[in-house]
């Protein structure tokens, strides 16, 4: 299983929200470059960078910061956040994503976005598929859709989608662990790469997403809170 720490981004800034509340922000270092170095620094390849002013705006914004850690590292980064245009992904891939993850857009365009998996590939183009409830979420998780996750995911695998991001939105940022059992029906039920995200809290929550068979795990806020240390990710690696 991967392991993928993240850097959410606002005002230029590494910050980390809870339940995805902009009022709760918490900013953990004022340069994501100098993060990004460290995360490099113990071992790890992977890195998921959220561009949470460009969810918000509806555009990409904070391109310049993922540009610096492409060129900077050698992290296999994955983008997300305010990617709604051909403009916007091109931007992503030519400042050195290598995937980039697509929500609010998978559900206000799915044709456009079924255009992207042909033109750029599966590999690529990873879904976002963000709820509460079990209820989509968009817009920088500032709305609520009626659509379902599971049958949202479902779709989208039967178009091609590989990748899922999946965050449950109560259990971001709050560190009580994972939520195993929405990600044991999502992968009982589809053939996705699952990558879960949201409430982990140590290292036994990464051991029991790998036992379920999720292909990667997004860490955050455990590790800038000194829950689990990137010497033991190190290890775990």
């Amino acid at each position: 299983m991967r392991i993928i720490p993240a850097i959410d981004i606002i005002d230029g800034k590494c910050v980390r929200l809870s339940k995805g509340d902009y009022s709760t922000k918490k900013v953990y270092s004022d340069d994501p470059l100098e993060m990004a170095k460290r995360f490099e620094d113990f071992g790890l390849e992977y890195l998921h960078i959220v561009d949470l002013d460009g969810a918000k705006s509806k555009h990409i914004v904070n391109h310049k910061i993922l540009e610096s850690i492409c060129k900077e590292t050698s992290l296999n980064v994955d983008f997300g956040g305010g990617l709604k245009s051909h403009f916007d992904l091109n931007i992503a891939f030519q400042s050195g994503a290598r995937q980039v993850t697509i929500g609010s857009l998978a559900v206000s365009d799915p044709l456009l976005v079924r255009q992207w998996l042909v033109d750029y590939g599966a590999d690529k183009i990873m879904l976002g598929a963000d709820c509460h409830n079990r209820k989509i979420a968009t817009t920088g998780w500032t709305e609520t859709s009626d659509l379902e996750v599971l049958s949202f995911i479902q779709e989208y695998n039967n178009d091609g989608i590989k990748y899922v991001v999946c965050t449950d939105i109560s259990k971001d940022g709050m560190l009580t662990g994972p939520s195993l059992d929405l990600y044991k029906d999502i992968l009982s039920h589809t053939s996705v790469n699952l990558i879960a995200s949201g409430g982990v809290s140590d290292i036994d929550d990464l051991e029991r997403l790998k036992a379920i068979g999720c292909e990667g795990a997004i860490v955050g806020k455990a590790i800038y809170e000194g829950r689990i240390t990137l010497k033991q990710l190190r290890e775990l690696c």
